[in-house]
């Protein structure tokens, strides 16, 4: 595995680093577990403490930051700095609220017999996180930042094409005052993962990634007997009603699909819309995807990035070409994008019939596929027939009936007139093919600890 800076823009090869080593692997464990035993009992006022210096940094230093994200991996310099801002806000988060997430539990018991009966949320030890390059800090801060604040320590093997904004991050817990070895990057290798999964002083995985990476990953943890969560791929729903305001509906439409140049687990891939209004939705959005400006993504006026690299390109356009071969339209929108850089042209399609095997796969990149529906209950078969279930919105002007209707999609989140929204305070994470677990708010930092009984019986107690 080669870990490289390439800009996604010029093509320019700015930066190489090697493999790590067996013996900086078994130095980091190492490292990680010593630091453990001491991070675990040190308080949660001491680790907030260091959460908070984590988003001060941030926020003081967001241009280089933001600069380094761009530079990696073509995200826009706005969206860029927008991320900072996300992954300060999780550690901010995880500072102000750990402790009472992790407060003990008292247990109401049947029996007066069972005693006095409490459950502690104890940290596990060393953790591995495996995350992707579609957002390089965002995806770092909303695993370690929990974590860390449970106790836990972290070691990190991030995606090969984003190594300083891994090495960025390991230098700013540095800074904010975590101790040595509490949270290490690896550039490891393939092989490497199984070894650190196997060794008895690492006690679980998160991985945000590809169904493919997830099932490799997931069945090494499950073979060591160790806990695993996975944040996989996702087919966002996108559901207009008939009631649905067009011109605002079709604004989010554009967004919700094309933000980070379409790079994201919870975008709006599948654009389902009631019969009624399919045209006029048709005709706006085709106007909406045109108006999109792809360039050079430091440009103020880019509002379309590149995609992360030239394989990523690759990938969608034959995508796009197998999609074809099996029956659905493709319509490509717009001025035609720039031959410098990793770009897709934005493709809608459409026809995607119910034996085309591209009806169920995920674009990660500008492509739209709209579905007609015949009315509002069509539209909800159309959502759940997905072997994905993370994200999804429903688009009306009644927000009551659109609750209604967002329980009949199932995904682990949906949104009414917003396309699926990431904040540090809302909970991520999905079902079937798009993973198991959640990451922020207390139910990310519970997935990591042990929730341990302690019952306090009276020795007379009877048997």
């Amino acid at each position: 595995m080669t870990y490289a800076t390439t800009n996604p823009y010029s093509g320019e090869v700015l930066k190489t680093f090697p493999d790590a080593t067996d013996a900086e692997i078994e130095l980091a464990i190492a490292n990680a577990h010593a630091a453990f035993l001491s991070w675990k009992e040190t308080s949660f006022a001491e680790r907030a403490k260091v959460m908070q210096n984590a988003a001060d940094i941030l926020r003081k230093e967001i241009e280089p930051y933001a600069t380094l994200l761009t530079l990696e991996m073509g995200k826009l310099l706005t969206e860029a700095r927008a991320e900072v801002e996300l992954s300060a806000a999780i550690f901010e988060y995880y500072a102000q609220n750990a402790e009472t997430l992790l407060a003990p539990q008292t247990l109401t018991v049947a029996d007066p017999a069972e005693g006095e009966a409490i459950i502690v949320h104890d940290p596990l030890g060393v953790l591995l996180a495996i995350e992707p390059w579609n957002f390089p800090y965002y995806q770092i801060a909303r695993i370690i930042a929990p974590q860390l604040s449970a106790g836990n320590t972290m070691l990190l093997k991030h995606a090969s094409n984003v190594p300083q904004s891994a090495a960025a991050f390991e230098k700013l817990m540095r800074e904010a005052g975590l101790p040595d070895g509490a949270f290490k990057n690896l550039y490891a290798t393939r092989w490497q993962i199984e070894t650190i999964l196997n060794d008895p002083r690492v006690h679980g995985v998160a991985l945000t990634g590809s169904e493919g990476a997830g099932a490799i990953i997931a069945a090494q943890a499950g073979k060591a007997l160790k806990k695993s969560t996975m944040e996989l791929g996702g087919a966002d729903a996108f559901v207009v009603l008939a009631d649905a305001d067009l011109e605002k509906t079709t604004k989010w439409a554009v967004f919700g699909r094309h933000w980070n140049g379409g790079q994201v687990c919870v975008s709006s891939k599948r654009m389902i819309i009631v019969d009624e209004v399919y045209d006029a939705f048709f005709e706006r959005y085709k106007v909406g995807v045109a108006g999109l400006h792809a360039g050079d993504p430091f440009d103020p006026e880019t509002t379309l990035a590149p995609l992360s690299s030239q394989g990523a390109a690759n990938e969608i356009k034959d995508k796009i070409r197998q999609a074809v071969s099996h029956g659905a339209t493709a319509l490509e929108v717009g001025p035609s994008v720039p031959n410098q850089g990793t770009f897709v042209q934005p493709t809608i399609l459409t026809d995607v019939a119910d034996d085309n095997p591209a009806r169920y796969w995920e674009f990660f990149g500008p492509v739209s596929m709209l579905f007609r529906a015949k009315d509002e209950d069509d539209a909800v078969r159309i959502a759940n027939d997905s072997p994905f279930g993370l994200g999804g919105s429903v688009f009306t002007s009644d927000t009551k009936h659109g609750a209604e209707v967002a329980r009949k999609i199932s995904t682990g989140m949906v949104f009414v007139n917003h396309p699926t929204m990431v904040k540090a305070d809302l909970p991520f994470g999905g079902v079937r093919r798009s993973g198991y677990g959640r990451e922020l708010l207390g139910l990310g930092i519970k997935e990591f600890v042990n929730h341990k009984l302690i019952d306090v019986v009276d020795i007379d107690a009877a048997f």
